[in-house]
């Protein structure tokens, strides 16, 4: 284990390649695997150019602006921990700021907000879930929260829900209107995605 003064990564591809993200304490957040992160953006590869993300639970904002970097149009961030959206809102200074709206404060209130904006954009986007991990004092019951915010979104709001989640919790096949296609491990993190 190397010691590393202040906690950075790098975005790896597209427009903003190379720039350093400053990631907030590991306290509150946890900042999404490299390879978690480029298996993501091969799958939807192509998909990003011109969409639309939504980043829930965001930290430090890494999923959102490598989306940016790689062609992403617009980019919804939402976070509840004061640090972390500081730490955000210095990462997004560094992109396009005028691509990024924050939604700071509780994400399971602030869906609404979103999806009411995505309706007056009339756009569906892809949004990217990762809850912190349910072992967290307190957090016992994010996964049911977080499969009840998913199946109360509007389907024609939503082109691909990812979640990040612990591998040893399998997901059901189905949250409300959407189907399971496909969950890849790394180690102790998954994504599954729904559609």
């Amino acid at each position: 284990m190397k010691n590393n003064p202040p906690l950075t990564k790098k975005i790896i591809a597209g427009k903003f390649k190379g720039k350093t993200l400053k990631l907030p304490s590991k306290e509150t957040t946890r900042s999404s695997k490299a390879i978690v992160l480029e298996s993501f953006f091969n799958t939807i590869q192509f998909d990003i150019i011109d969409a639309t993300v939504v980043e829930v639970f965001s930290g430090s904002g890494s999923i959102g602006l490598e989306a940016l970097s790689r062609g992403a149009k617009k980019i919804f961030f939402m976070e509840k921990d004061r640090d972390a959206v500081k730490t955000l809102r210095q990462n997004i200074a560094q992109t396009d700021p005028s691509a990024c709206e924050v939604y700071e404060g509780d994400s399971f209130t602030n869906i609404v907000q979103v999806r009411k904006r995505l309706e007056a954009l009339g756009e569906s986007a892809f949004i990217y879930v990762d809850p912190p991990f349910s072992y967290r004092e307190g957090m016992e019951e994010i996964y049911d929260k977080t499969l009840h915010l998913i199946a109360s979104f509007p389907p024609e709001r939503a082109r691909l829900f990812i979640v990040e989640h612990m591998s040893t919790l399998e997901l059901p096949e189905m949250i409300g209107l959407y189907n399971r296609i496909k969950t890849k491990k790394f180690g102790k993190t998954s994504l599954t995605y729904y559609a």
